[in-house]
């Protein structure tokens, strides 16, 4: 349905005719939510409690609530959202991890840096998520390989849209695998009712700034129903502490959410299920101008909701996108690409990764995939000016 989103105070995208225009707008957002974030924000200045305080716990309670998780474990980042539950399960040398080929260089790293082997699978175009039958065959390639035990499957949730747990969950089930759901980007997506963050036997989310919640600086949750597997990464993030924080039972690492991120990050969950009807809009708006054009436009499943971290054509195979982006970028209308390199062909995986086969899907995403401006402020008059504007080219 063309038109604008309702239910928070607008604010326009800081894209005055002709000008610039934000290509995640968070300015506008706390334009809309400046009272509450300033409210929260000025109550941790004059607690001077900074920590691991009241709002790191309340807003635990009520990620956890939302995703319909027993336990959220809140912590620095996303990144160590991942190492830290991994850690928890003690991967580690001779483990074999499965990792979607297409998406941020993160979801492999954690896996080296426990000392476990990566092994890349390509996806499938309509979703950008990975392939159920690609993943299956990398499992037995590398059972029949007998060097590495396969251990883990972690399932990333890319752009928005959560990945195929339907398919996927009863492959780690046949080969007695964890699965970890990698819901950086995830975090306000669906399955069948069920919400992303919720969909692993642990899952994990970022609040990296640009993330569909995302705080002011470095963030990051994870969420699983073991109460087992919660002390631990409560444990991991805070030095391996045992009875208190000067009692180390085991090496960990510091990963602490703070209070300031906390407190931002409350008023934003709050008003995340209305932003999460404004972005899907905004989507929609962007698939009706768009249809007709020669483009491959992201789809969501039946059954599944997005949150739409990103808005993400594939170019045609005869189009220049280096073209494409200087010609918008020109015209004030910022562009990315997520992602330029398959994750197998990045050098700091040179010699420490295993590709079972090629993967040709990824190759192809990495040459033609192109994302476009969005947020849930976006309007409509911004996304005609950049539908004309691609138009030109097409």
């Amino acid at each position: 349905m063309v038109g604008e989103p309702k239910g928070l105070a607008w604010f326009s995208v800081g894209q005055e005719r002709g000008g610039k225009m934000e290509f995640r707008d968070l300015k506008a957002q706390y334009g809309a939510l400046k009272a509450q974030i300033d409210l929260g924000v000025d109550e941790v200045l004059a607690s001077s409690h900074f920590i691991g305080g009241q709002k790191v716990s309340e807003l635990e309670g009520k990620l956890a609530e939302y995703v319909g998780a027993k336990h959220c474990v809140s912590c620095a980042n996303g990144t160590d959202a991942l190492q830290l539950a991994l850690m928890a399960w003690e991967i580690g040398s001779g483990d074999a991890v499965f990792v979607p080929d297409f998406t941020f260089f993160s979801s492999g790293e954690v896996v080296s840096a426990v000392g476990a082997m990566p092994v890349f699978v390509d996806i499938e175009l309509d979703t950008f998520n990975m392939d159920p039958r690609k993943l299956e065959d990398a499992i037995l390639s590398v059972e029949r390989a007998g060097k590495f035990r396969p251990r883990v499957v972690i399932a990333v949730d890319l752009f928005g849209l959560p990945a195929d747990y339907g398919r996927i969950r009863p492959i780690c089930e046949r080969h007695g695998l964890l699965l970890l759901e990698d819901g950086a980007q995830g975090f306000g997506g669906m399955v069948n009712g069920r919400t992303a963050c919720s969909l692993g036997d642990i899952s994990t989310t970022s609040f990296f700034p640009a993330k569909p919640l995302g705080c002011y600086g470095d963030g990051g949750a994870i969420f699983t129903d073991s109460d087992e597997w919660e002390a631990l990464l409560r444990s991991y993030a805070v030095h391996g502490k045992g009875e208190c924080r000067y009692d180390n039972v085991r090496v960990g690492m510091n990963s602490r959410l703070d209070e300031i991120q906390a407190a931002v990050l409350l008023p934003k969950l709050k008003a995340f299920p209305t932003e999460l009807e404004m972005v899907n809009s905004a989507a929609d708006r962007y698939s009706a101008l768009l249809d007709g054009l020669p483009l491959k436009l992201p789809k969501v499943p039946n059954g599944y909701r997005s949150s739409w971290a990103q808005y993400t054509i594939v170019l045609p195979e005869d189009a220049n996108r280096g073209d494409i982006r200087r010609y918008l970028g020109d015209r004030g209308i910022p562009t990315m690409v997520y992602y330029p390199k398959p994750m197998s062909s990045q050098l700091a995986f040179a010699g420490r990764c295993c590709l079972p086969e090629k993967c040709e899907v990824t190759e192809f995403a990495c040459n033609k995939v192109l994302s476009l401006p969005l947020s849930p402020y976006i309007d409509l008059e911004t996304q005609v000016r950049v539908v004309d504007n691609l138009k030109m080219l097409l």
